[in-house]
């Protein structure tokens, strides 16, 4: 005999779309606690698949189905199930249908799924080279064409895909290709007024920046959008002399001409020297640092800087700088 539980799984699939609503709103009631996601996680061979179909009915239907996924897939045992049963192309698939009206939670569901290795691999499509890396492209895509003023931005949280696939190998060389140009339309984001979006692209910045020995060029490629994005949130928000803005390209010296809003996030800060390290690991990286008067910068915001842990990656940063430029000064002394 059937328990109520399966008897409401089953429900799920019901033809009858009042008895369909009316369970999967149970379901979703059920995600919202501790308890109730234990009871479902002992159903999910026919509770996932159930819920994933009904993401292609109307809103009324769809929200809760998708509300509910994005409940269950906080486990991660329950968004490994997910992605064994193609819930990410699924999810991609009722993403760009023109009548979607769910697609800041389906975008929320891919968040989680790409938290997990195989999750962030279907997301990349990395078993099809002739389709490896439409999906991504596709969401920088509306990630770059939303608007993030509105109260409803349905691709904020692109952001954290973003982060999560660029932790994989595959994921950064994919952004870094300069054929495709996602880098450069990810880094324009940083001027969001969105917290949420700036730090999905400092996160994605700095992950990308761990194949800086590799392809190191490539980030440079476009460095006019990265030196901003990553030194003005470390630059403080004091303005800065014209004798130190002279030695900087115009698009960093104009913005530290005038007063600017702080990046009040600790965790933006971090990223961003973490990923300036990185780079000045590589010998042309620490040119480029240079030329943009980096080291001024960095040496004007960690004066400024009050966070324990920022000043510990301005200062890791600054050990660097100084023995990097110590290793070099006999090279230069001997070319006199």
């Amino acid at each position: 005999m059937a328990t109520e539980m399966e008897e409401l799984v089953s429900f799920l699939s019901s033809t009858s779309p009042q008895i369909t609503k009316a369970a999967v709103d149970i379901v979703r009631g059920l995600t919202g606690s501790m308890e109730g996601l234990q009871s479902l996680a002992n159903y999910s061979n026919a509770l996932l698949p159930a819920l994933s179909r009904l993401l292609t009915l109307p809103k009324e239907v769809s929200e809760a189905a998708a509300e509910a996924l994005v409940n269950l897939s906080q486990n991660s045992s329950l968004a490994e199930a997910m992605v064994g049963i193609g819930l990410v192309k699924t999810t991609m698939d009722v993403l760009y249908k023109p009548e979607c009206s769910i697609a800041r939670l389906l975008v929320m569901l891919l968040v989680n799924l790409t938290q997990l290795e195989a999750g962030a691999a279907s997301l990349l499509q990395t078993e099809d080279e002739k389709v490896h890396g439409l999906y991504v492209m596709k969401l920088v895509r509306s990630f770059c064409r939303t608007s993030h003023e509105s109260n409803d931005d349905a691709f904020e949280h692109v952001g954290s895909i973003l982060v999560n696939i660029s932790k994989q190998r595959k994921g950064r060389e994919l952004l870094l290709d300069p054929k495709r140009g996602l880098l450069k339309q990810i880094i324009r984001q940083f001027d969001s007024n969105s917290s949420l979006r700036k730090k999905g692209v400092s996160g994605t910045i700095r992950n990308c920046c761990f194949e800086a020995e590799n392809q190191l060029q490539n980030l440079l490629l476009v460095s006019e959008f990265l030196w901003p994005a990553l030194l003005l949130p470390v630059a403080s928000n004091k303005i800065y002399r014209e004798q130190d803005r002279l030695k900087m390209p115009l698009e960093l010296g104009t913005a530290l001409s005038i007063e600017r809003e702080p990046v009040n996030d600790p965790e933006i800060r971090i990223q961003a020297l973490e990923a300036i390290y990185l780079i000045i690991l590589q010998e042309a990286g620490r040119r480029a640092f240079w030329s943009v008067n980096g080291p001024r910068i960095v040496q004007i915001g960690y004066e400024d800087e009050e966070d324990p842990k920022v000043m510990e990656a301005y200062e890791q940063l600054g050990s660097l700088l100084v023995h990097s430029s110590s290793a070099e000064e006999p090279l230069s002394d001997t070319t006199k």
